[in-house]
């Protein structure tokens, strides 16, 4: 296997809006990205990932763009930009930027151009068809609910929007978008960026006859000429790290798209381990309970298809997902930093880049607010109204579901210290902070020795050391165990066994963990007891 820089990277997923303001008007922005980078360096990662921070008229956080060449007023300047690239570069870090081209925004200016007549020479670069029978083309119906499509009277058509619609989906078909995205491309890479992370990227092939479509549009028939395409422009040019957000997707597909030979992209976002406590009906706004023996075969299954072919991307939480020690773990007080812990030790030892949400080497938990006017977040409010105003939820449980599963839980500001809005800023915060900053926050975890910060820190310190950890084959252990998850990992003569106890009471050790292997790493002391403490994690090695 040909070794890359971004398969021994540890990735830091940075949310601007909410990372750290440093100007007192309630937003995150690059000055306050730069003013942390000693943070980040300390932490021991290699790759920061910014959310989007180019310009937009912010219907949906970002990723409804009207310039791809310029930086939203609320982040700062291309001037700032380009300070924060180069203080990253000299900390030794390297930057990577969300690339959203499945949609711009509507206030884009080919959007305006476009829907102004239907020979206007940039109708198609958006998706137009005329109605059916007075309704809109096909059923789609969009992810932040309602239908997908757009009634236009001006040209008396109907626009295509995935997501809101204000997010009008852009026709791929046509070479001349391609053209232009590559471009852009170019023009941030020749800037110096390290790579991108590829939102919804798997949705940019639509099928020839839309309106006889009943599914939506994942892993369309011409995805792969336009990703390969692109590489050959664009990406097989530059040095970079390339990551698709991928939903829909399967170990087959995987290899595909992200096969070391296929020559698209690096690595992608799946999304099967995410949906574990999803309901088939109501998907995440009806959570239910998730079993462990499903978590483990779905990790497992892309451990063992991806081995030697491709490569898997790590992660527990982002922008979009729900606090991981609230949602796979345990955000009780007495629980709360050895569950996160436990969570990140498992995630961080199995073969792959590993990416770390802002927070989540705090054990930043969800947030529950009291009320509904409290939120930002589009989907999270339209999913609201669609639900409760059509009576298929009741006011509470949709209210439980918002406090489980809401993607605010993940963009509330980053808790810095003590201090007001826990140190994010000086101003009113554009979403309220989480209430319990006083007792978790940055300042507190770095001073103390056994903080989930100074486990992560160790974890990102063991990696650069113990090359199996990167490269190891991965082997699962006592699959059908319904409360611990035991896996080995090997290469050469290494052999690096995880186990981890994802319940509060004692659990007999694993079987395969009864060995004189040295203790690594654990959020316990080591004993050579044979019952695992509550979410106990041991991480042993044979050397």
């Amino acid at each position: 296997m040909l070794k890359h820089w971004w398969q021994e990277a540890v990735v830091y997923q940075i949310y601007p809006r909410s990372f750290q303001d440093s100007n007192g008007d309630g937003i995150g922005d690059l000055q306050g990205i730069i003013q942390r980078l000693d943070y980040l360096k300390a932490l021991g990662v290699t790759v920061l990932w910014l959310n989007p921070i180019y310009q937009s008229p912010n219907d949906d956080n970002g990723y409804d763009i009207s310039d791809y060449t310029k930086i939203m007023t609320d982040f700062g300047t291309m001037a700032d930009f380009e300070a924060l690239l180069q203080a990253a570069h000299a900390h030794g870090l390297k930057l990577v930027m969300d690339l959203v081209v499945n949609h711009t925004s509507d206030e884009h200016p080919w959007f305006i151009e476009s829907r102004q007549s239907k020979d206007n020479p940039y109708r198609d670069y958006y998706i137009w068809r005329d109605g059916q029978n007075g309704q809109a083309p096909n059923g789609w119906q969009s992810f932040f609910s309602g239908p997908a499509w757009t009634y236009d009277a001006q040209t008396a058509q109907y626009y295509l929007h995935l997501f809101s619609k204000k997010q009008p989906d852009l026709n791929w078909a046509n070479q001349a978008v391609r053209q232009a995205i590559y471009q852009m491309m170019r023009g941030w890479l020749d800037k110096g960026i390290d790579g991108f992370r590829m939102d919804v990227i798997n949705m940019i092939a639509k099928p020839a006859n839309i309106e006889a479509a009943t599914a939506l549009p994942r892993n369309g028939e011409h995805v792969h000429e336009y990703l390969q395409e692109m590489n050959r422009e664009v990406l097989s040019n530059y040095d970079l790290m390339t990551v698709g957000e991928m939903d829909g997707t399967t170990p087959a597909m995987a290899l595909q798209y992200a096969g070391f030979e296929t020559h698209e992209l690096n690595m992608l976002f799946q999304f099967e381990h995410m949906q574990i406590d999803c309901d088939p009906e109501l998907g995440k706004w009806r959570p239910h309970q998730w079993s462990l023996p499903t978590l483990k075969a779905i990790m497992s299954k892309w451990q063992v298809a991806l081995d030697g072919q491709a490569w898997n991307s790590l992660y527990w939480n982002n922008h979009d997902q729900p606090r991981v020690v609230s949602r796979f773990g345990d955000d009780r007080p007495q629980y709360r930093v050895l569950s996160a812990k436990m969570l990140g030790a498992v995630l961080h030892f199995l073969q792959g880049t590993p990416y770390i949400y802002q927070g989540e080497e705090l054990g930043m938990t969800n947030v529950a607010f009291a009320s509904l006017d409290q939120y930002r977040d589009i989907e999270t409010l339209n999913a609201y109204h669609a639900l409760v105003d059509s009576g298929q939820v009741a006011p509470a449980e949709m209210m439980a579901a918002i406090h489980h599963s809401s993607r605010d839980n993940a963009r509330t500001p980053m808790q810095w210290d003590d201090s007001a809005n826990a140190g994010f800023t000086t101003g009113t915060p554009w979403l309220a902070v989480n209430p319990n900053y006083p007792t978790i926050n940055a300042a507190m975890a770095q001073a103390d020795p056994d903080s989930v910060w100074h486990f992560y820190q160790q974890m990102n310190a063991l990696r650069r050391q113990y090359p199996v950890i990167t490269y190891g084959h991965y082997h699962l252990l006592d699959p059908d165990a319904k409360t611990t998850w035991c896996y080995q990992r090997t290469l050469d003569a290494q052999r690096l066994v995880v186990a981890a106890n994802f319940t509060a009471s004692p659990q007999p050790v694993p079987k395969a963990a009864q060995t004189n292997y040295r203790q690594l790493l654990g959020n316990y002391p080591p004993t050579a007891a044979q019952t695992m403490r509550p979410y106990e994690v041991r991480v042993l090695f044979n050397a």
